[in-house]
């Protein structure tokens, strides 16, 4: 879906429209953070050299101009500390960092992101959510972020769009969830559970019928 989104791949049928024109290629607009960071950044560049590859080739501004908006976007990250880091000596959630922070030194309008959080564990995918969140409020970005983590898409998300097996939409809900969000006084809430409830019976309910059309 995001690949069709973004214009990496085109729809079987049907289109993609934004600000009314069908997306038939990838827009300046729109930036794609993928699952696999270890694969989308490069081992033998510094953070730095990683993150000006987002506006190498594609604004007329000096090196000096173009390095000095990248350390911008690694302050906004949290990485100010480490442009001259190579990624081997960087945590896995700081790596997924510099890939976000050279997908917003494009000054994109919408952020895809797939599963960008997948390859960490539950106590190391806290810091990035919240990071997410400050950057969606002080940056005024869309964000399409898919999560097979339905505690994670209740969290983050003013709206949570639940696929079934033949990837036609199960649930499409409003989350009302009052911001700031806080990991614990958040996911407490009593909302935040009678929807965590609805997601989950819809999940349950979504596999027993798959299990049912089997062969």
């Amino acid at each position: 879906m995001l690949h069709i989104i973004s214009g990496l791949s085109q729809p079987t049928a049907g289109s993609i429209r934004l600000s009314g024109s069908v997306i038939t290629r990838p827009r300046d607009e729109m930036m794609f953070v993928f699952q696999q960071y270890t694969k989308s950044i490069f081992p033998w560049k510094t953070v730095l050299e990683n993150v000006l590859l987002g506006v190498k080739y594609q604004s007329g501004a000096s090196r000096a101009e173009k390095e000095e908006l990248c350390l911008k976007q690694l302050d906004l990250v949290g990485l100010g500390r480490y442009p001259h880091y190579y990624p081997y000596e960087l945590s896995g959630g700081m790596q997924q960092r510099v890939a976000i922070a050279r997908a917003l030194v494009r000054r994109p309008k919408i952020l895809l992101m797939d599963e960008p959080f997948s390859a960490l564990d539950a106590m190391r995918r806290v810091e990035p959510q919240d990071l997410l969140l400050k950057l969606w409020s002080d940056l005024g970005l869309t964000i399409i972020f898919v999560t097979h983590d339905l505690d994670e898409a209740l969290y983050v998300a003013q709206r949570v769009i639940m696929l079934g097996a033949s990837a036609k939409v199960a649930v499409n809900v409003e989350v009302p969830l009052r911001y700031p969000r806080q990991q614990i006084e958040t996911r407490s809430e009593p909302l935040y559970l009678q929807l965590r409830e609805r997601l989950y019976n819809n999940m349950i309910e979504q596999v027993m019928a798959s299990r049912a059309d089997a062969p």
